[in-house]
This record gives C-alpha cells, structure tokens and sequence, in this order.
C-alpha cells in the first residue's frame, strides 16, 4: 500500500507531530511525504518528495495575522497549478495535516482523504467554542483541506475519534528542572513590543524565542533568540513557566512537562479562539491581547504556583492503528470514497445533527 502524507508548513506544530507520525507510518505502507507552505522553523528529518509554496498565513507583529502579506503571498493561479500538477491518484489514499494542496487534489480527482489533524478536533461539535461566534473563521477552518474522513487531536477527548496530544519523544524523553525562567513564545507579535512589555517585569528571567529576528541579543533581564528546535526544547524542560499563543503544540508541550502555563490567543484566529476556550476550561489563565493593561494579570500568574495536571498517553500507534486495521478504509471503499458523505465515529447510541449538505454515516 502506498500512502501519501501531507503536512502544512505554516507554523511548527503540524512538523513537530510529523517527526512522530512518519515513522509509524511506515510500519504500515510505503509512505512520500508533500510538505506545503511556509512560516515553519523546525526541520523535517525525512525526504520530502513533493514541496509546494500552497496557502500560507502569514504571522503578524500586533497580534493577528498579517493580512496583507498573506494576501501578497497568496497567488491563486500558482496554487490552482499546484492542486493540478499533484499526483494524488497514484496512491492508495492521502492523510492530510491540513494541507490544502493534497486536499483540494483529492477532491477533484475524488482520491481518498483521511484529516488527521488538531483542526479535525475544532471543527468537532463537541469540542469547546468561543462565546463569541466566527462563522467566517469556522467557514475557512472548515474548507481549507476538505477530506472524507476526520480524525483529530485535542487537549482532551471530548469525542472517540479525538485523540490527545502527539508528544514529540524530544519532550516525553526530556529532564524536566526549573532553572527559574520563563520561556516565551509569541509570534504574533514583535520583538520590540515584547521586551517593552516585559521588561516591566523585571524580577523574571525570559528567555524569548523571536519569529522576526535571526539574531541572538540581551536587554537586561530578557533574552531574546532566533527559534531553533533544540534550543527552544531545552527551555521549556528547564523554565518555570511557559507564555506564549494559544496555538496546539507548545501548550500541550508545557503542560505535558508540568509547568505554568499562561496562553494569549491571535487576534480573528478562529482555531486560536477556541483553543483558548478549551485551556480556560481546563484552568489554564488566558489574556485576550498582550499589553500593558494585562500586566496584573501576568504577574497575578508569575506569583501564583498554579498547574494543570494532564496524563498524555502515546497514542500515535494506536491512532495510525485505527486507520488501517479497524473498518474505516472498508467503509470508505464500500461507499466509493464519495466526498458527499462525511463520515464520523461515535457510539451507535449518540445521535447527531444530520449536516444538510452531507449524508452522515457513523462507524
């Protein structure tokens, strides 16, 4: 069986996951690697067979996306030609980290997609939602990487076909110390605005890491770093607690390392949002922005010795399991793989809202 795995580039999480993922993968089929998009500062030690500029979101410095460098960079005939030019019909199916080019592929050419994201687990109807309602970020969470089949990861498992954290081994096998500083990632915003604000906190020691500086520099009690993989894991083992965007992996990371954590979501990010929504709930603090009107509220944190306890099995075999030795290619085969139906996997006694535009079939 050949497989085709796809993986979004934008950020670090969606590689991070894959370090883990590929070599179960490969225990079960022969496995090419796309890789799409860009932002990403962490290496992929595997050959990638297909790279793709695809469609990026570009991090801003005022805590949002910066929409126009998205827009700038985003060259819709050139990803129109990269959806063509794919060959996604030599494989037996694709699993797609929400990468839209492989994904658009499938759905033209009607090739089996299997989402295996942290995406698939927002978009859940079961998992948390923000108070205030995004249907506009929902729609594009949504219809980026379209697929016939969700499986997802989250911060617990709030349905069967949610699964926990992928916890790259670097950190499952890290010594965990407290060397007393606080190690911060937010790459929304610059790096002049971070040291503005932090440098009010001055009895803390942060240690940085800059999405918009390739070089290393002191000012005072901050200390601010180009992100390296290495680097940046071997702060958060040793820190006393972790600041930083309410994206997926870093704050699962710290709280699977047991330390603070304190999280402060992208401004119109749908999927930040509720990231942000499912953390409140679980007890980790959250500030809307990062400004000097949330100082109280980041030292009431720094004062406070207050950590969530998570258990975050390796489930990654158990996850790549369920996709090929369960029923869930045999379903699919026996529907012909029709993007009409959207598949979900719950108990045969829960019921489900029937989606207009879908025909629901349940495992």
């Amino acid at each position: 069986m050949k497989v085709l795995y796809a993986i979004q580039g934008t950020g670090n999480g969606h590689i991070s996951r894959a370090r883990d993922i590929i070599p179960v993968l490969n225990n079960y089929c022969e496995t090419d690697i796309l890789l799409s998009g860009s932002q990403a500062d962490v290496a992929l030690p595997h050959p990638v067979h297909y790279r793709y500029k695809g469609l990026s979101f570009i991090f801003g410095k005022n805590g949002g996306v910066d929409m126009w460098n998205t827009y700038v960079e985003a060259n819709q005939k050139q990803l129109m030609s990269e959806i063509r030019s794919v060959p996604v019909e030599k494989y037996d199916f694709v699993i797609n980290d929400f990468e839209p080019v492989s994904a658009w592929a499938c759905y033209i050419k009607k090739v089996p997609c299997i989402s295996l994201s942290h995406q698939a687990a927002v978009l859940d109807k079961n998992a948390p939602q923000p108070k205030q309602p995004d249907p506009l970020g929902r729609f594009i969470l949504k219809n980026y990487a379209p697929s016939n089949v969700q499986f997802g990861f989250h911060f617990s498992r709030y349905a069967p076909h949610i699964y926990t954290p992928v916890i790259r081994q670097e950190i499952r096998n890290a010594k965990v110390t407290d060397k007393g500083h606080y190690t911060v990632y937010l790459p929304a915003y610059d790096d002049e605005k971070i040291i503005r604000i932090l440098s009010r906190l001055k009895e803390v020691k942060w240690q940085v890491f800059s999405k918009h500086n390739h070089s290393e520099g002191h000012y005072g009690h901050i200390h601010i770093m180009p992100i390296q993989n290495e680097r940046f894991i071997e702060s958060l083992q040793s820190c006393t607690g972790t600041l930083t965007g309410a994206g997926f992996e870093t704050p699962a990371e710290a709280l699977h390392l047991g330390k603070k954590l304190m999280v402060i979501p992208m401004k119109a990010q749908y999927e930040q949002q509720c990231n942000a929504k499912a953390l409140k709930t679980m007890g980790v603090p959250v500030a809307k922005k990062f400004n000097e009107k949330r100082l109280p509220k980041i030292r009431e944190w720094i004062d406070s010795d207050t950590r969530i306890e998570v258990a975050y099995p390796d489930s990654t075999q158990a996850i790549i399991k369920q996709i090929f030795e369960e029923q869930v290619l045999d379903l699919l085969k026996k529907n012909n793989w029709n993007y009409p139906y959207r598949l979900t996997f719950a108990p045969e006694t829960e019921k489900h809202e029937p989606d207009r535009s879908m025909d629901p079939v349940t495992l």
